[in-house]
């Protein structure tokens, strides 16, 4: 696709949150520290040029967090709207543009190393409950209850 950095944002968000099983009913979520916030939040970005959804969660897992595309990806339900007055890109998009939307995926990961991206001061896996307590966007906290929820009752959807 070229220089990613010269290509125009579109006007979606993705979300994504790795996981990982440790024993039966057991599961621990990478939750990640924003370096330029401080707040902690799954990996978050927004698509580029003509990317989809799914494209864009690999992509962003990549960069920010070194986890391989050929990964299996599972689609949440959770769906959130972000006001447009959070992204410098907003001239670019259609007018009438005033929220988009956020869509969440999971990814399972085994035993590797996430390798943090400038983006990000720390990463930690942690319970639901603690992910819960740490994540400061309230859409973060839905997609992880989904994700927990759905692990829980053994119901993730096909991965996409």
């Amino acid at each position: 696709k070229g220089n990613i950095q010269n290509m125009p944002r579109a006007p979606f968000q993705v979300l994504v949150f790795p996981f990982r099983r440790l024993k039966e009913g057991e599961f621990v979520y990478a939750v990640f520290k924003r370096a330029d916030e401080g707040y902690w939040q799954a990996i978050a970005g927004g698509g580029e040029d003509d990317e989809k959804p799914i494209e864009a969660a690999r992509r962003e897992a990549h960069e920010e967090a070194e986890i391989s595309p050929e990964f299996s990806y599972y689609p949440l339900d959770s769906l959130a709207y972000i006001p447009t007055y959070f992204f410098e890109e907003r001239s670019s998009w259609p007018k009438g543009t005033y929220v988009i939307p956020n869509h969440c995926f999971a990814v399972e990961l085994p035993k590797i190393d996430i390798v943090l991206s400038h983006e990000h001061s720390e990463f930690r896996w942690v319970a639901f409950k603690e992910g819960e307590k740490l994540l400061y966007w309230e859409d973060n906290r839905t997609a992880l209850w989904e994700l927990n929820e759905r692990l829980l009752n053994g119901d993730l959807p096909q991965p996409v």
